[in-house]
């Protein structure tokens, strides 16, 4: 590479540290600057009966959007109401219980009065997330969440960057706040994410694990024969092999089984302890079902067995590959 070459590198790098460092700072602004203001506005979206309606235009519009997004998957019902859609029918989105959050660095945008007015109609609670507070929508709001002065990213100062980086900042702390005085669980948030790798950080395994009487179980000292027969019974390719407490001693798989007999073992004079893989690899019952399919994927197996615990060592449950792709996770 030439001195030109890594002279443009470098230039280009300082370019992007430059616009990260800018907004980083204008963060830790806004940081200091949250007041009672934010409060209320957590308040004012958890007494919300119907939907929190986040409206926006332009660039601050998009990021409207993504925090309708973020305040709806995490149990907040909201949706996104496009400023100049609003003015030509879409007006009708906002309803008598909701709660009104617009976002504008002016606070001046000529089609945010219309809005305004149909929810003062409504006598809703409006929210405002603007640099002015002196602006339309700044004396409009019931409750605003004032920017702190931060200069944007763009070398001339003009392109929206900074700002709309605090607005999703903000929106999202709106969001997850919340979430957290609602008291969500992982279980309601599953409910919400029911697939996906989401899906896999908030399901544990005993949650969906087959229990006692749909395990395969064989002893040490069961023939192979009636082995066969219990894994076709229950179905899940794979038997546990346990004492008398039901402490795992090894498994057996039909793969084991097709081994064996490859190398000629005849089946009614093996026993279970001669063919079984001893230490496994296994999940505990409060292991998450992302652990469950990491397993199946480097042991490149469809089911692994659940202890009750490392010391104990007593099976409890199954989870089969199948499982995964009923939750719609694997």
């Amino acid at each position: 590479m030439t001195d030109a070459a890594d002279s443009d590198f470098e230039a280009i790098l300082e370019a992007g540290r430059r616009a990260v460092s800018t907004e980083a700072e204008a963060l830790w602004r806004l940081v200091a600057s949250l007041d009672d203001s934010f409060a209320l506005a957590v308040r004012a979206i958890l007494a919300t009966r119907g939907r929190v309606v986040v409206c926006g235009l332009g660039k601050s519009g998009h990021i409207a959007g993504k925090i309708a997004a973020t305040l709806a998957a995490t149990g907040t019902p909201a949706l996104f109401l496009h400023a100049s859609d609003a003015v030509h029918g879409d007006l009708g989105m906002l309803t008598a219980t909701d709660t009104l959050l617009i976002l504008s660095n002016s606070g001046d945008t000529r089609e945010f009065g219309v809005i305004i007015r149909r929810a003062q109609h409504f006598g809703l609670p409006i929210l405002a997330i603007t640099s002015s507070e002196a602006s339309a929508v700044g004396r409009a709001a019931d409750i605003r969440l004032i920017l702190p002065p931060a200069p944007e990213a763009c070398p001339f100062g003009s392109s929206p960057s900074t700002s709309t980086t605090l607005m999703l900042a903000l929106g999202d702390a709106l969001a997850l706040t919340a979430m957290r005085q609602r008291g969500t669980t992982a279980a309601d948030l599953l409910a919400l994410h029911p697939g996906g790798r989401l899906g896999l950080d908030l399901v544990r395994v005993d949650s969906f694990m087959h229990k006692r009487a749909k395990l395969p179980f064989v002893t040490p000292e069961t023939p192979m024969d009636a082995v066969v027969t219990e894994i076709s019974a229950k179905g899940f390719g794979i038997a546990a092999v346990v004492d008398r407490q039901e402490r795992l001693a090894g498994v057996i798989t039909d793969g084991d089984i097709r081994r064996a007999i490859l190398a000629h073992r005849t089946p009614n004079r093996t026993t279970a302890a001669d063919i079984m893989t001893r230490r496994p690899r296994t999940l505990e019952s409060d292991a998450m079902a992302r652990d469950a399919l990491a397993i199946m994927t480097e042991q490149r197996i469809t089911a692994v067995l659940v202890l009750d615990g490392v010391l104990s060592g007593k099976v409890i449950g199954l989870v089969h590959i199948h499982d995964l792709l009923r939750l719609g996770i694997a």
